[in-house]
């Protein structure tokens, strides 16, 4: 579970501040800005959608040319599908940070989030950000975990602390997400800084290994983002020894701690799912490799039939046992395929179990949170994804999300 705002935990070197841009909300901060300390590492992973939003263009671009020293987030507008105009604006609003700290346009990061296809009001960002750079504070994720909310419901933030050899490292992050989730990367930005030195390499390495089994691995729509970003910073402020070894004992705990916090938050991304009231694991095994494995799990999390018997609390197998025999695997013998809602086995080698009652199935689907655990019966590999269900108010949601 994500810890509460009080126990959040400052990153010696990282300072965040907000302020009310007027981007597209009223009377609520829309503009972060992350100030990294001289000499803090910075890995990222980006959206794979083609149709990617200038801030990220923009962001790869001045990520490969500099080490970064701010990143500038805002919330209200995506600033995607925009064309020259959308680049224009994320130059512009780097420009006019740049401006205020006297460094060069290409050690800022944009990052933006929320409708597509409107012209971002980068001159509003200007003018908010002398407010944002006054309100900077170590202690202002919190803040800041408000300020990235689009229609999230809750802010979505987590700490931990390792110990290594006398020193205390510590590993905090936010993310934004509550549609338009899916894979490449999943609508959400994701934000995690500790106070380590990692050289940028390993930390790369790191980001991408702690990504793929967490925000690479939740579907609340089936729908990829124009705007994904994770950003992974190390500021270097501990006194630990630098990271340099990958088969380090230190490399191994920082990786750990990072995995665990990614994971976290891409759990909580899927719980605030937009009108969700459940949060569903479905676990794949006895697949020959992953992709198969996979190709399953996310065959059965993005039925809409499936979603809606999660929402309903319907123990309706035959929607997971259709899902599975659609997915493109080949040679599944279904004889030997078996299905169980948590301990409640539903389908025995193809059909139904003899000892399955609707009332134990029915049991396990009111619960808040529970798995969905496929045996496929035709190797020893196995993945996992996290969903939620569909309910009305994800309707509702995005019918009413530009009015």
């Amino acid at each position: 579970m994500s810890v509460s705002e009080a126990d959040i935990l400052p990153v010696p070197g990282i300072r965040l501040g907000t302020a009310a841009a007027g981007v597209k909300y009223q009377d609520r901060d829309d503009l972060v800005v992350i100030e990294l300390a001289e000499g803090t590492t910075c890995a990222a992973v980006f959206t794979r959608n083609a149709f990617c939003a200038a801030p990220v263009a923009l962001a790869r671009e001045h990520l490969e040319a500099s080490l970064p020293r701010y990143l500038l987030i805002n919330s209200g507008n995506a600033n995607a599908g925009t064309g020259e105009g959308g680049m224009r604006a994320a130059r512009e609003s780097c420009k006019a940070l740049a401006a205020a700290r006297g460094c060069d346009i290409k050690q800022i990061l944009p990052f933006s989030t929320g409708v597509i296809g409107v012209p971002l009001p980068f001159d509003r960002i200007a003018v908010a950000i002398p407010d944002a750079l006054t309100a900077l504070s170590d202690r202002g994720w919190a803040a800041a975990a408000r300020a990235i909310m689009t229609t999230d419901r809750v802010p979505k933030l987590v700490s931990r602390q390792f110990e290594f050899d006398g020193h205390t490292i510590s590993v905090t992050g936010m993310a934004k997400g509550s549609g338009m989730i899916c894979p490449d990367m999943a609508t959400m930005l994701a934000y995690v800084a500790t106070d380590a030195r990692v050289e940028r390499s390993l930390l790369q390495n790191c980001l991408e290994q702690a990504v793929a089994p967490s925000f690479n691995a939740i579907t609340v729509d089936g729908d990829t983002s124009t705007n994904d970003a994770c950003c992974l910073l190390a500021s270097g402020a501990t006194g630990c020894p630098p990271i340099v070894d990958p088969a380090s004992e230190l490399y191994r705990l920082f990786c750990d701690a990072v995995r665990d916090v990614c994971m976290e938050l891409a759990r909580a991304i899927v719980r605030d799912g937009e009108g969700a009231t459940k949060l569903v694991e479905i676990r794949v095994e006895e697949a020959l490799h992953r992709e198969e494995a996979r190709e399953v799990a996310y065959t059965i999390a993005h039925s809409p039939l499936v979603k809606t018997a999660i929402f309903a609390a319907d123990p309706n197998w035959g929607r997971i046992l259709a899902a599975v025999g659609r997915a493109r695997i080949e040679g599944l013998d279904i004889t030997r395929v078996h299905i169980w809602l948590d301990e409640v086995c539903i389908v025995r080698a193809g059909g139904l179990a003899s000892d399955y009652t609707e009332q134990a199935g029915q049991a396990v689907m009111a619960r808040d949170e529970y798995q969905i655990r496929v045996e496929l019966g035709k190797g020893e590999v196995s993945a996992r994804v996290f969903t939620c269900d569909l309910s009305y108010d994800y309707v509702r949601i995005n019918a009413e999300y530009r009015t």
